[in-house]
């Protein structure tokens, strides 16, 4: 009598989990908007948390967990930290997560004179001084920018983490992105103040396009001239201020943006 062949095992499916901090979802929302292909994405992981799309949670460990937003209160602070264990890669996706997002415009002022202002009971808010990006409270696989993500790259970054290679993600400035489309340069021709020239690619020169400058929703490229940039800028007839206030949008809080718009802001006080 023949034996029986073993049962083959399935293997099992990665899990992936999305989490949310201080944000608007709109990076969630983007990983919703891959249409057809999240149905793709779905039968290769497991959703085992994600509280945007589905209301089952599943225990940890998690093979990948996305985090949109910054930690802007102790639980958050506390949490991320639990989030961090629970991964085995942990990718912060979008301005909030990875430089601290709008919010982080906080930073410059006093905390209390928000809270004041917004809350009728300011005495019951718990927050913390200062909105800062995930790595500054973990150690963060990958970071994913924009203001939202771009869905694309997306499903690019979880397509490579999870056959364990690294994701194909440009670096390069924005303005290559406006060589490939054949715009003209609004800098050049319309002398309008743009980033572009200093600022990661990903958006596919949605502004320029429009015949606007860049308002840096993807942070710097990698070794940005923001001082070449701001002296152009300032040739072009822009301001001090209008600088730090074009810098200080949603990725304000990344060290180039943050250590350019306080040399503008510096130089506006000695005027």
């Amino acid at each position: 009598m023949l034996a029986k062949s073993p049962i083959p095992k399935v293997p099992p499916k990665s899990r992936l989990a999305v989490f949310k901090f201080s944000s608007c979802d709109g990076c969630q929302l983007s990983l919703l908007n891959l249409e057809e292909h999240l149905l793709e994405l779905v039968d290769a992981v497991e959703v085992a948390y994600f509280l945007e799309a589905r209301r089952r949670e599943l225990p940890p460990p998690y093979d990948v967990g996305l985090v949109e937003g910054s930690i802007s209160t102790p639980h958050e602070a506390q949490r991320i930290r639990q989030v961090r264990r629970d991964c085995r890669y942990l990718v912060a996706i979008g301005a909030c997560a990875s430089s601290g997002g709008i919010q982080a415009l906080r930073n410059w002022a006093d905390i209390g004179d928000f809270v004041g202002a917004v809350y009728p009971n300011p005495q019951y808010i718990r927050t913390l001084d200062t909105a800062t990006p995930i790595a500054a409270h973990v150690f963060v696989d990958f970071e994913l920018r924009g203001c939202p993500v771009n869905h694309a790259q997306l499903l690019e970054l979880v397509s490579a983490l999870l056959v364990g290679r690294r994701p194909n993600v440009p670096t390069s400035s924005l303005c290559l992105e406006c060589k490939r489309r054949g715009l003209p340069c609004v800098l050049v021709t319309h002398g309008q103040p743009c980033l572009g020239p200093a600022v990661q690619a990903g958006c596919g020169a949605l502004c320029p396009a429009c015949n606007r400058g860049c308002y840096g929703c993807f942070g710097p490229m990698e070794q940005p001239n923001l001082n070449s940039l701001g002296d152009r800028f300032l040739e072009l007839g822009a301001s001090h201020r209008q600088i730090k206030h074009l810098l200080r949008m949603f990725n304000a809080y990344l060290e180039p943006f943050k250590q350019a718009s306080d040399h503008h802001e510096r130089l506006e006080q000695q005027k």
